[in-house]
């Protein structure tokens, strides 16, 4: 496997059959440290209203399901990390996902899908919302192209569940990462 950065995106490139497919993230809505408050968290002090970045991706491997995704604040909790946003058994047919497709409920996600909670409780997308003075944090968005229809996972599975299990059944991955800072 080969990683490249470019820029505020991160390929992983998936080698098969002698040659490699990218498979790869993105967001036409946001920019690297250029957020639009709507995307921001919908928690007091934070300024924003929840509405999930739309995303979008292509050359998924050969074999993929359904995907799993997860949205991680690496540089929350002095370090230790914050989940934002959790999805799973999002059809194979999916290229991407609408602005808002995260709001709580799921109605907008596409059939099938599975929202998950994260850290502030509840299922569904929570925007950034770094504590004041704290520096670029970072929101690392990751897809899992899965080689399964439905990730296995307990009833109300907690966020490194999700993500383990994600891991375990990738048949590739694709990451991109944000920062924002107030």
């Amino acid at each position: 496997m080969t990683t490249l950065r470019l820029g505020f995106t991160m390929l992983v490139l998936v080698a098969s059959a002698g040659h490699a497919a990218a498979f790869e993230i993105s967001s036409p809505s946001v920019s690297d440290g250029k957020w639009d408050a709507k995307y921001l968290g919908d928690k007091p002090g934070c300024g924003g209203q929840s509405i999930s970045i739309a995303l979008a991706w292509k050359d998924p491997p050969a074999g993929t399901k359904s995907y799993a995704l997860t949205m991680f604040d690496a540089d929350a909790n002095g370090g230790k990390g914050f989940w934002h946003w959790l999805a799973w058994n999002i059809p194979a047919s999916a290229k991407g996902l609408k602005e808002g497709a995260g709001a709580q409920g799921g109605k907008r996600m596409p059939k099938g899908a599975v929202l998950g909670k994260g850290g502030v409780g509840r299922a569904g997308y929570f925007g950034p919302c770094p504590p004041p003075g704290s520096g670029q944090h970072h929101y690392v968005f990751t897809l899992y192209a899965l080689g399964e229809k439905t990730l296995r996972t307990p009833d109300n599975p907690l966020p490194d569940m999700v993500s383990v299990a994600a891991k375990s059944s990738a048949l590739g991955v694709a990451s991109v990462t944000y920062t924002f800072g107030r």
